[in-house]
């Protein structure tokens, strides 16, 4: 069984103990069982004991830049764990004693200490980062009257080291900061978004292809990698038509693939969460009905095939999010800044009216992965777009010149075959039905904008 405490992601894990006449045995770590009970898949590399002699013996407090599991093999433990990372619960208490009937959970940044209750205590734990020089820790005196831990051997009858005599109280503690988020295409519609969401914190990372070159050979020797919680992918490639064309096509599957089998494999490595951008365009747009995640996809296009290859990379990150968008409007040219400037103009476009789907603006994508990050949602794929009814392009256009003071009436429906005829150049094939159905991130607590009262915001500026 898993206790919560008052410390966020502190766990408390009842072990079930067997023992006769000889002895005892216990599963000290079984992956299946313990998530499906409730304890998250931290991925431990290595596996560390400690042995305690004389009863008394103190050790801590220190907080460390891994999750440990931390269990007893034979004798008794009092420990105290206090939270020094950022956030309201920092300098929060828990105290507990464990003995081989009980293990806990220690997330990264928590300061944890133990005293020894019997002679001869052994304690196991698994950590899921390897020890490294440049690893950054936190440190608290055993001994602050501000946390006032109740030890039940006093510390003036403790063995301690001299290094845990000496360190800060509380008031002069550092609190941790949260593991980095990488956002790659920053200056895109989506980065730009997300750099709005989570504005300039220092933990936060917003790269371009100019700072980080996600096809690069070197790209795993470009950060240190394992002081990273999350790559949101906000890279791409996007000129849909270009990329039937020979150089674009090579572009495409370099941006949308390559560069995505390349961070899915530093994901994987380092345990770090990926989210990953998909598009519609995986779709051939002839299901009849609204898209669901689990729908086998069917590209039309390259641009299409080579999101759909960068969602099957990403897939196979342990922790991952695929974010499946559409129809993008935020910061930058786009369909409705470019009919609101032709309304101006005094221009009356004719505008596809045989493909429907559904407006996504970017501040929604942004607050979706953000909720996503932050709620603990189950990893996987969701379609994300802004709500409301599905329209065509046609149907948006007029809402756009009626938006913006000008005759709707000004705006000719076609068909995409019309649209396109004589324009020279290539022309990707579009699916004719981009409406992706919206329950399972609603399920999670996340409700998108409605599309047309996010027009109407966007238009007035």
């Amino acid at each position: 069984m898993i206790h919560d405490t008052p410390i966020p992601g502190l766990l408390l894990v009842d072990l079930a103990v067997h023992g006769d006449s000889r002895g005892w045995f216990k599963e000290n770590w079984q992956r299946e069982k313990m998530v499906a009970a409730g304890l998250p898949d931290f991925g431990p590399v290595q596996n560390n004991i400690a042995f305690n002699d004389a009863v008394g013996t103190t050790r801590g407090i220190h907080a460390e830049p891994w999750d440990k599991f931390v269990s007893i093999a034979s004798g008794r433990i009092f420990g105290a764990w206090v939270d020094l990372r950022e956030g309201p619960t920092f300098g929060t208490l828990f105290t507990a004693e464990l003995d081989p009937s009980k293990a806990i959970l220690v997330p990264r940044g928590v300061g944890n200490a133990y005293q020894t209750l019997e002679a001869g205590t052994v304690y196991v734990y698994l950590v899921n980062d390897h020890w490294s020089p440049d690893a950054s820790y936190a440190f608290l005196n055993l001994a602050d009257e501000t946390v006032a831990i109740d030890w039940p051997i006093p510390l003036s009858e403790a063995g301690l080291s001299d290094k845990d005599r000496t360190h800060p109280r509380l008031a002069d503690v550092a609190p941790i900061a949260p593991k980095r988020i990488l956002i790659t295409g920053a200056e895109g519609q989506v980065g730009r978004a997300l750099r709005a969401q989570y504005g300039d914190a220092p933990h936060i990372d917003y790269t371009t292809r100019a700072d980080l070159d996600l096809s690069s050979a070197d790209l795993r020797g470009a950060r240190r990698w394992r002081d990273y919680g999350t790559i949101v992918n906000a890279a791409g490639y996007t000129a849909v038509d270009l990329a039937e064309t020979p150089e674009g096509r090579a572009d495409a599957w370099r941006a949308n693939a390559a560069a995505v089998a390349s961070l899915a494999r530093i994901a994987t490595e380092f345990g770090i969460t990926l989210v990953h951008i998909s598009s519609d365009y995986v779709f051939d747009g002839t299901s009849g009905r609204a898209y669901r995640e689990d729908d086998p996809i069917a590209p039309l296009g390259v641009y299409g095939q080579s999101k759909a290859a960068g969602d099957l990379a990403a897939g196979t990150v342990p922790r991952h999010y695929i974010v499946r968008t559409s129809w993008v409007i935020g910061d930058g040219r786009n369909f409705v800044t470019t009919m609101a400037s032709l309304a101006e103009r005094g221009v009356d476009p004719s505008v596809v009216a045989d493909q429907t789907g559904r407006l996504t603006f970017t501040d929604d994508i942004a607050r979706g992965i953000r909720h996503l990050l932050e709620s603990g949602a189950p990893f996987g794929t969701y379609n994300l777009t802004s709500g409301g009814e599905a329209q065509t392009w046609a149907d948006i256009a007029r809402d756009v010149y009626r938006l913006t003071g000008h005759d709707p009436e000004r705006i000719t429906a076609v068909t995409t075959a019309a649209y396109f005829e004589g324009v020279a150049g290539p022309v990707a094939p579009r699916p004719a039905l981009s409406v992706l159905d919206l329950s399972k991130i609603e399920a999670t607590g996340f409700t998108p904008a409605d599309a047309a009262e996010s027009l109407a915001a966007y238009l007035r500026g």
